[in-house]
């Protein structure tokens, strides 16, 4: 009962006795017993028991008057009215609809007249909600989403007990604009996929794509946890370490379709890796990998053409006007924050830098290593299963052919598994006893092409009615498309060039604008060929 309920009579006593009882020490004596057994007007047994009660809560409402029966107000409803006021309570009051009180006491009021039961009063009704779950009535109003943050206890965490133990990994859209590398417009914002190591929150690894989530981006950023990163941090101009490398014992994630893909789970198998996946809807059980991902857009928000976390924050900026970074540049940025701030700052959930925990407990484990990296990645690429014909494997509508394939022929109609990198339909790995064999498009002079460019092709031939379609018309609609974008770009510069020459009033005396910066230098494309692995050979 709440303070405020309790009858100004009751709270009085319950003071006296409060003031009696806390002058009581610890021990008592006989004659202290008895001077406050008459300053109350009551036994030992229940001195002794007002104080127990009293000791345990130190609360001065523990000690007022406790009158037999139910309280007033309190008495249980009829169980046909109760009935009533249940089925209303779920099919009315708890609902998004959200009626007052006055309204739901007037539906369940309409019904007890029909079948002739008595009333309950507005002030019974109203103690009849007080009663009930304050955390079922928002879930049902709001949904789950809104309940849990307010309501659900979450005492326990995802604890690991050494480095590698638990790796946990997530996507998200990296709220910065990137720009072309050679043309410097903006392209969109990409996709971030990030890896954390649970035990001592090094990050792991991480990807960058302008693609959605998909698999191979879960296989890239992967490939990265556990290769060493030396060589990687020098082809980017990195003089830093960044020690955490290893295969992980466990790999932590939601239910993503990318991560439910037999490659995935396939490639987690062989590995030794298992998989762990969060219960649907529950994104606290991603706690680690979702404040790295904070942190990580808290560091992008310095950046020219950030789009900030809301529109309050973004102001008046144009993100598209204001990009200036390539993707390859955002991945520098994104390794330098990882290498020279974040793992060398003191982690407040460990009270010590990322890399030094890291360094401390890596000892306590063996740490595994595939024996090779190229191996590892293929083993998490998508895969398809075909036939071996006489001319070749057929994947993608494109004809693949190997010379170590004419030792396969002849033996049946046993489908062999292909896996192929979506970035690049220029090579694909055929599964051959225990290990793979390159195959490239029977005709070699095709141009390298990605599976997006592919399917867009192949989408523009159909909706031509060209419903048989064949290698030749995939790549040339390709090449077409490709020109016509070139020619846009050429056009959309000449237009600017056009522009600046052209002679222009001269403007009112006021401050002037700041020029922009000039172009630099066009980046390489950026492409990782499986990480910059340098031996291929089987």
């Amino acid at each position: 009962m709440d303070i405020g309920d309790i009858d100004p009579n009751e709270w009085a006593a319950a003071q006296r006795r409060a003031e009696v009882l806390s002058k009581l020490p610890e021990r008592p004596s006989g004659e202290q017993i008895r001077d406050a057994m008459a300053a109350l007007g009551v036994g030992r047994t229940t001195l002794f028991r007002w104080l127990k009660r009293f000791r345990e809560s130190a609360r001065t409402s523990e000690l007022a008057p406790r009158r037999r029966g139910p309280h007033s107000g309190m008495r249980p409803l009829a169980p046909d009215v109760l009935a009533i006021v249940e089925m209303h309570f779920r099919e009315f009051y708890a609902t998004r609809r959200r009626p007052t009180l006055t309204r739901f006491w007037a539906e369940v009021a309409a019904d007890c007249r029909r079948q002739e039961l008595p009333v309950p009063s507005m002030r019974r009704l109203r103690r009849w909600l007080d009663r009930q779950d304050e955390a079922e009535l928002l879930r049902r109003r709001e949904g789950k989403g809104k309940s849990e943050p307010i309501f659900l206890a979450t005492p326990g965490s995802l604890e690991a007990t050494a480095p590698l133990a638990i790796v946990q990994m997530d996507h998200t859209k990296v709220d910065v604009t990137v720009v072309d590398p050679v043309t410097r417009l903006p392209i969109g914002r990409p996709t971030l996929t990030l890896a954390i190591d649970v035990a001592t929150r090094m990050a792991m690894g991480f990807h960058l794509s302008l693609d959605p989530p998909s698999l191979t981006a879960v296989a890239l950023c992967l490939t990265h946890a556990v290769m060493d990163k030396t060589s990687w941090l020098a082809a980017r101009g990195i003089e830093a370490e960044w020690p955490a490398r290893g295969v992980p014992h466990v790999i932590h994630v939601d239910n993503g379709a990318e991560f439910h893909a037999l490659a995935f789970e396939r490639g987690c198998a062989e590995h030794g890796v298992d998989l762990a996946y969060r219960p649907p809807g529950t994104p606290r059980f991603g706690g680690h990998i979702e404040r790295l991902i904070g942190t990580m857009m808290g560091a992008v928000h310095l950046i020219p053409g950030s789009h900030f976390s809301n529109i309050r924050e973004r102001g008046d900026l144009d993100p598209e006007r204001q990009a200036v970074m390539t993707l390859r540049e955002l991945e520098t940025y994104f390794a330098l924050e990882i290498v020279g701030a974040y793992q060398a700052r003191i982690h407040k959930a460990l009270g010590a830098p990322p890399a030094a925990v890291w360094q401390a407990r890596i000892e306590e484990v063996a740490v595994r290593m595939p024996n090779d990296v190229r191996r590892f990645l293929i083993d998490f690429l998508p895969a398809e299963r075909r036939v071996l014909q006489r001319d070749g494997l057929h994947l993608h509508h494109i004809r693949y052919w190997s010379d170590e394939l004419r030792w396969h022929m002849g033996r049946g109609p046993e489908k062999l598994t292909v896996k192929y990198d979506p970035r690049d339909l220029s090579v694909v790995f055929v599964r051959v006893g225990e290990g793979y064999l390159e195959a490239r498009p029977a005709d070699r002079t095709r141009p390298s092409i990605a599976l997006w460019e592919q399917r867009a092709a192949l989408r523009a031939l159909r909706a031509a009615g060209r419903r048989a379609v064949d290698e030749e018309q995939i790549f040339s609609t390709i090449l077409a498309q490709r020109a016509l974008v070139d020619e846009a770009v050429r056009a959309t510069k000449a237009m600017r060039r056009d522009a600046a020459r052209r002679p222009r009033p001269q403007p009112p005396k006021t401050i002037e604008a700041p020029q922009a910066a000039a172009p630099r230098a066009a980046d390489p494309p950026l492409v990782l060929p499986y990480f910059e692995v340098e031996e291929w050979d089987d």
